[in-house]
Parts: structure tokens; sequence; C-alpha cells
């Protein structure tokens, strides 16, 4: 078997472990790296030669635009507080205390190296935790908040990362000069976010067709990334900004099909990369295990110790930290997302899988210093690092469900379906207000007036039906049955329409272009 062969069995092997997981009751990501792992001891797997310069910037890319775009920057600005305090400043807290039992434990490897450590393991993982999140049901003030920390963690911990690199790297280290190219780094990848993200917005007005559209938001964090790099900026805080800049900005509520076509797009993207990346954890164990040959039990107690550093480190923070935001959060009566009880404190604890990030910069970790000489205890590093992530994420990741069911943590579903109900009856009545602004300027037939008034009542009661009396329910459900099987005999019809337009394709004589320009016309109205 040779590379591409595996990163195609990866790829196999992302799109099944999403069903499977399902039945299981297991997130996708840990039984990624539970077949990585499988497949590391299987002799004719090769290993994984990926160069470390190319991880980060073909990783994360992609990763941080998906997540992105489950959230939006109101609910950031909202939580500002609670990340602040339960995700950036952990981040911070982390990297000292890990990086102090490294240097301590560890021989030969520097402060800065260990400071690496420490900023490599801090983030936890946003797509492990949101995946986890999302099977379970989990209060959505605690995805929110998850979401919001493993972004702004992977930010920070990137940041605080590189400047521990260049530090090793070139034998220098100054306080002023890291605070320095901290805020730096941060001002040119908002100043790169903002403009990628107004020049995308306005290519995308240019572009016009949804396939065109896709396309491009593929490349834009990419771009984002790599010219933020480039001018010495963050390329993750700059990926950040331009996915929640088009977040906010892109949406037209009239495209339908560049809406649904970019959704689909990535969710594919979001499943295959995450998929890949957590292969890799699994794969990258025979080589961590090589490192550690002839001294792994006294490796092992290394790496035991960090990972109670990293978890208990974690739980510490938690624990004062809700407790004063839950404070802040009764003073200022602002409607922040926090943790409403202990029970949510050691759920939001024990979510803290570390995954793709920390992998990604683990690998990336360069081979030699600027004066030739090799990355001092580079592999040890890295066994360290790895030690973190499969602790984390698979004795968390596996636990996590029975912690869950355990404490009881479940998703408001009385809020949820109030919400809908607000949102049916607002979407009912500006449907109505727009029909009655054409009313007074156009002359109706009452007949079709009628029909109307009773569609836009339908378009709240579809989204809620409890919003309306049992009566009304009663004679909409009746509708509904109506409308079901005149839709389904449509179905039929367009079903057979399509089906003779595809058969033209093996004529003689027949267009393929003409048959599937008319083909994507018909699926675009059965799709309306």
């Amino acid at each position: 078997m040779d590379q591409l062969a595996l990163l195609f069995l990866l790829l196999l092997g992302a799109l099944l472990t999403v069903p499977l997981g399902d039945r299981l009751g297991l997130p996708s990501p840990v039984l990624m790296t539970l077949l990585g792992i499988v497949l590391a001891f299987l002799p004719f797997v090769p290993n994984v030669d990926i160069p470390p310069e190319f991880i980060l910037p073909l990783v994360l890319p992609p990763l941080l635009y998906a997540s992105v775009q489950r959230t939006s920057w109101r609910q950031f600005a909202a939580n500002r507080r609670p990340i602040f305090l339960l995700a950036v400043a952990l981040v911070f807290v982390t990297t000292a205390a890990v990086g102090a039992v490294a240097n301590a434990l560890v021989p030969g490897i520097p402060l800065a190296a260990a400071l690496a450590l420490g900023a490599l393991v801090a983030p936890p993982d946003p797509v492990a935790a949101t995946a986890v999140a999302g099977s379970l049901g989990l209060p959505r003030r605690l995805v929110s908040i998850l979401e919001g920390e493993g972004l702004f963690n992977d930010v920070t911990a990137i940041v605080l990362y590189h400047v521990a690199i260049a530090a090793v790297v070139s034998g220098e280290f100054s306080w002023p000069e890291a605070l320095g190219e901290l805020v730096l780094s941060a001002v040119v990848a908002v100043a790169v976010g903002l403009a990628l993200g107004w020049a995308s917005n306005k290519l995308m007005s240019f572009l016009g067709d949804a396939t065109l559209q896709v396309g491009l938001t593929l490349l834009v964090p990419f771009v984002s990334y790599v010219l933020a790099e480039e001018l010495h900026g963050s390329g993750v805080l700059a990926v950040l900004v331009t996915a929640l800049f088009l977040a906010e900005h892109a949406a037209d509520a009239d495209d339908v099909m560049g809406r649904l076509a970019g959704q689909t797009f990535w969710e594919v993207v979001d499943t295959l990369v995450t998929g890949i990346a957590f292969g890799l954890i699994g794969l990258e164990l025979i080589h961590v295990l090589g490192v550690a040959e002839g001294h792994l039990g006294e490796m092992l107690g290394w790496g035991a110790a960090v990972v109670a550093v990293v978890v208990g480190v974690r739980l510490l923070w938690l624990l004062p930290a809700t407790w004063l935001a839950k404070r802040m959060h009764d003073r200022r009566d602002v409607s922040e997302e926090i943790p409403t009880s202990w029970r949510e404190t050691v759920v939001m604890w024990w979510a803290g899988m570390r995954g793709v990030a920390s992998v990604a910069l683990a690998l990336a970790i360069p081979l030699t210093t600027a004066d030739g000489s090799p990355f001092p205890g580079r592999d040890e590093l890295i066994f360290l690092a790895f030690c973190v992530i499969l602790a984390t994420l698979l004795v968390q990741g596996l636990t996590l469900p029975w912690l869950v069911r355990r404490l009881g943590v479940r998703a408001d579903a009385d809020a949820d379906r109030a919400f809908e109900r607000e949102l049916a009856v607002r979407a009912a009545k500006a449907a109505k207000r727009r029909l009655k602004e054409i009313e007074e300027t156009e002359e109706l037939p009452e007949e079709v007036a009628e029909r109307l008034h009773r569609g836009a009542f339908d378009i709240g009661a579809r989204i809620s039906p409890d919003m309306v009396d049992e009566e009304r329910r009663a004679a909409f459900a009746e509708r509904v049955q109506r409308v079901k099987r005149v839709q389904s005999i449509q179905r039929e019809m367009m079903s057979a329409a399509r089906h003779e337009v595809l058969s033209a394709r093996s004529e003689p004589g027949a267009d393929p272009e003409v048959v599937d320009r008319v083909l994507r016309q018909l699926d675009v109205r059965s799709m309306r």
C-alpha cells in the first residue's frame, strides 16, 4: 500500500465512521482515531510522510472555516467574558503549568521548548467537542461555549506556540519582544481577515453562480491563512475573522441554491478533513512508540504527569472561573451563555479533548534550529503531546456519553420549542405583511387572495404546528395531507421526466451538455 492508497482509505473511513458512530453512540473522531491505531499496527500500511511545514496550512484553515459556519459574531460578542475566562486565559495557565512540569521532568529540554509543548496541548479541539456535543444533545449554551473556547483557544495557543518555537530556533527570547509579536500578530491577522472578507464578499456578488461562489469559499480560508502568515500575522485568527465577516455579510436570504450548495459542500469538507486529521493521530502511534523505544516506561511516566497537569488544571480553573462568570452574569443581567450548575461545569471539563490542532502543531515542530543543530527534545515533545492527545481523546471521548447520561445534562427542549414557535410566528407575520403590501398596490381575485392568506398562515404552522389551536391545527393537518398527495404525484411526474431526459444521453447524436442543462432545470424545479 502506498501513501495515496492510505489517503483514500482514510477518506472512506471518515465517511463510514459517521453512521457507525451514530449507531454506537460514539463520536466519529474517536472512531477514526481507533481506526488509525489499527492501521498503524498493520505491516503493509506505510508510515505517514508529511512535511511538518505543510500540516498546519493544509489541515487547520478548512476545519476552522467549517466550524465558524455553525456560529456567529454576535454569539462571540455576547459571550466574550465567559469565553475569555473559560477559554483564552486557560490557555496561558495550561501552557505555563505544562511547561514548568515538562522542563522539570524531561532532561535536556529548554524552558522555551517545554512552553511550546504546553501551548500545543493547551487548546481543546472544537471539532471533537462539537461532534460529541451534537451527538449527546447538550444544552445549547454549553455547545456555544465549547465552540467559542475551541476556536479562540486555537488562536491563542498557536500564537504562543510560534513565539516559543521561534525562541528555541533562534536561541533568543525577550518578554517585551514576545508580547509585541503577540499584539502585532493579532493586529495583522484582523486586518488581513477583514480585508479578505470584504474582497471575498464583493467577488461573491460578481461571480453570481452558486458553483463558483462555493469554489471561492474553498480558496478563501487557505488564502487568508497563508497571506496572514506571510505578513507575520496569525493565520488562524485571520481565517476566523474572514469566516465571521462572510457569515455576517454574505448571507442573501433569497440565495437558496447558494446556501444549500455551500452548506452541503462544507459539511462534506468538514467530514473528510476531520476524518483524515483524526486518522493521522492513530497512524502516528507507531512513530511515537519508536521514539520511546528503550525507555518507554520512563517516558510513559512523564506522559502521565503531563496528562494529569492538563486535565487537573482545566478542572481547577473551570470551578472558580465558572463561579466568577456567573457572578458577573448576575450583576450585569446580560444574556451570556454560561454553565448553570456544577453538573454542566463537570461536563465542560471532561469535554476538553485535544485533537487536530495539537496533532498539527506537534508534527510541525521543526527538525533543526537556526544553526543547523537538531531541535532539542523534539522526539520527547512529540511523544508527550501524543500521550495527552490519545489519553484525552480516547478516555474522555469514550466516557463522555456515559458521564452526560449519569449527570442528566440535557438540552432545554421546552426553550428550543418556544424559540422555534417564536420564529414561526415572526415568519408568518412577515409573509402576511408582504402580502398586505402587495394587495394595496395590486387587485387580486378573491379566490387567489384567500389562498395566499392561507399560505402565509401555513408558513408558520409548518415550522411549529403548536402555534395554532386544536381546530385550526386539524384543518391545517388535513390540508397538509392533500398537499403531500399532490406533491407525491408531482414527484412521480418529475421523476418520469428526468428518466426520459437522462435516457437521451445514450441516444445517437445527443449532446450531453444539452441533456445536463435540461436535467439541471428539472432538478432545480424539483427542489423548489
